[in-house]
């Protein structure tokens, strides 16, 4: 009876002692427009959680992730739980699975089973007048895409800048694009925008602020009315509502709203036909046309480069350069094309170049024509046409046109390679392969394939023994995890520097497997005191272990507050400093 009594209490303490990991939601079946509360609850302290990825199972992530932690005894026995609590808000309908989630609990990874979401339409949800908003995110946002010019020609530049308005009582804390913009029939470059900045400015009569969301120059490439596609976000914002707080100051609520540029038509207006030239290529601007010979006297064999250029401001990109005509006495090789272009928010501006490669064939004096190139003047509304010199090209020596056919062959012949010699490189030895192989059996690539198994076995007996005692050694294997995961979560907080509550909890994580990599212990038995006291007895600065627990402390407060960029980025930086002291102090 006694055993039977030992082996029931040893069951029923390894059932209270199995570790459970699993998701639990507010609902299973809600409207679109409601929010799902999900909780991911463990019943033993872990670490390097990864939750599952919400877009693809069709939420999108509203507040969260916060922790619970809850510990308590009862009769003598303690039960511990820890939740990481998210807000998610469908995107779509239907029938939709939220994926698994991840922990590691005492070096096992455990994983949530996938819940199923049944998502409705719309349906009413009952408000608090309390918690209604004070004023409405409808009449207090607003895009606006601003175009620099209805009406251009055909290739003349035109920008649209796109701002996003909104007024002082509304916060912006973050926005997607929905829908981008399709520049149909326009030639398009976007400027890039490094680092948003909100602006003052006045938008229908009334002060508001504003940040420059996008920037980019057009170019048409047909007449006509063309139309340019709205740009579309979806935008998360706070907005005071009708409680207030101990001060008197409004409560901020959570809001989103959608907005849209609209559609845009532009008058684009063809050049006009009245004095354009037959050689008119296209080009729309304001330019300078040049054409520049490296030399101009040549010896027998020698070659020359022609430079024809166009520097100057217009749709550079969008013409071609005039093509010389020259005697058929210079063989002319087709053109290196060089662009030396950029596009600022007033156009492209810059050089292109044609550069030809001239030999010439027999001894003489030879004209290369001038050269015209126009352009539409957007300034004149006119063409202008601008005329080079004309070039003349003196072969001192080599055979002449004349007596070409009287001319010893052995001459032309040698002329010829002479000429060849100066732009091909002839090989001056072989490398022959016989054509008739030596059999493979019997060969020393057979016997060395044969004993290489052979020779192969002390080495894979030797590897074998290191990985044994590399897989028995459990403390170490731990530490080379954490430290690993500490670079990995380092590394990651880098990464979101941008982005405020990915970066914090990645700093955490980090700093949390740099101790378990240190002081061999788990994040149950993380304290201030704890922490404290085997630092100072690895004889860490006490400074040190100072700031190292005030940073940690501050993650999880700064998830939630307020925190600006250069504060992100001097807590990511503090970290490093603080993680290599504590590296060269411990022993």
């Amino acid at each position: 009876m006694k055993r039977i009594l030992i082996v029931l209490f040893l069951m029923t303490n390894s059932l209270f002692a199995q570790v459970q990991f699993e998701a639990k939601v507010s609902k299973n079946s809600l409207g679109i427009n409601e929010r799902l509360r999900v909780d991911f609850t463990m019943n033993a302290d872990g670490d390097n959680f990864v939750p599952p990825n919400f877009e693809a199972s069709g939420f999108r992530v509203i507040a969260g992730p916060s922790q619970s932690v809850s510990q308590s005894w009862v009769n003598g026995r303690s039960s511990f739980n820890k939740s990481y609590i998210y807000i998610l808000l469908p995107t779509q309908k239907g029938a939709l699975t939220l994926r698994q989630a991840t922990i590691e609990i005492n070096g096992q990874v455990y994983k949530t089973s996938p819940v199923r979401i049944n998502v409705t339409n719309a349906v009413e949800i009952p408000k608090d007048p309390n918690d209604a908003p004070a004023i409405s995110a409808d009449d207090n946002i607003y895009l606006v895409a601003d175009i620099s010019k209805g009406n251009p020609y055909l290739n003349e530049p035109i920008t649209v800048v796109y701002k996003l308005y909104f007024s002082y009582n509304i916060g912006i804390s973050n926005w997607r694009e929905l829908n981008k913009p399709k520049y149909n029939d326009f030639w398009s470059q976007n400027i890039d925008i490094k680092q948003l900045k909100a602006e003052e400015g006045m938008f229908k009569g009334e002060r508001y602020r504003y940040v420059v969301l996008r920037k980019t120059v057009l170019y048409p490439q047909k007449s006509g009315k063309l139309e340019i596609e709205p740009l579309s976000l979806d935008i998360d914002c706070q907005v005071p509502s009708n409680r207030r707080n101990f001060w008197g100051q409004a409560i901020m609520i959570e809001d989103s709203k959608r907005v849209s540029a609209g559609s845009k038509v532009i008058n684009v207006r063809p050049l006009p036909e009245k004095g354009k030239p037959e050689d008119f290529s296209g080009a729309v601007g304001r330019f300078d046309f040049k054409v520049k010979p490296s030399k101009t006297l040549l010896k027998n064999g020698e070659s020359m480069d022609l430079d024809i250029s166009v520097v100057g401001t217009g749709n550079l990109k969008l013409f071609t350069l005039p093509k010389p005509i020259v005697p058929s006495a210079l063989e002319m090789y087709d053109p290196v094309h060089d662009e030396n272009v950029s596009t600022p928010l007033t156009g492209m501006t810059g050089r292109i170049s044609d550069k030809y490669t001239i030999i010439p064939q027999y001894k003489g004096n030879y004209q290369i024509k001038p050269m015209r190139f126009t352009y539409f003047d957007l300034g004149s509304s006119s063409y202008k046409t601008i005329t080079s010199q004309p070039l003349t090209i003196n072969v001192l020596d080599g055979p002449s046109v004349a007596g070409t056919e009287k001319a010893n062959p052995n001459e032309v012949a040698k002329n010829k390679l002479e000429i060849a010699k100066s732009f091909a490189y002839i090989k001056q030895q072989t490398s022959l392969k016989p054509m008739q192989k030596e059999d493979f059996l019997g060969s020393g690539l057979f016997y060395s394939l044969v004993f290489l198994p052979f020779l192969a076995i002390p080495f894979l007996i030797l590897g074998k023994r290191r990985k044994e005692a590399s897989d028995n050694d459990v403390a170490g294997n731990k530490i080379k995890r954490s430290n690993a995961l500490a670079r990995k979560y380092l590394g990651e907080a880098k990464k979101h520097l941008g982005n405020k509550e990915p970066f914090y909890i990645a700093l955490e994580k980090a700093m949390h497997n740099f101790l378990k990599a240190k002081l061999h212990i788990e994040t149950s038995e993380m304290s201030k005191e704890k922490i404290s006291e085997l630092l100072l007895s690895r004889k860490a600065n006490p400074e040190t272990i100072s700031e190292f627990i005030q940073l940690t402390e501050n993650c999880e407060l700064a998830r939630y507050a307020y925190s600006s960029e250069s504060a992100i980025q001097s807590d990511y930086d503090k970290a490093v400093v603080i993680i290599s002291e504590l590296e060269k102090q411990l022993k």
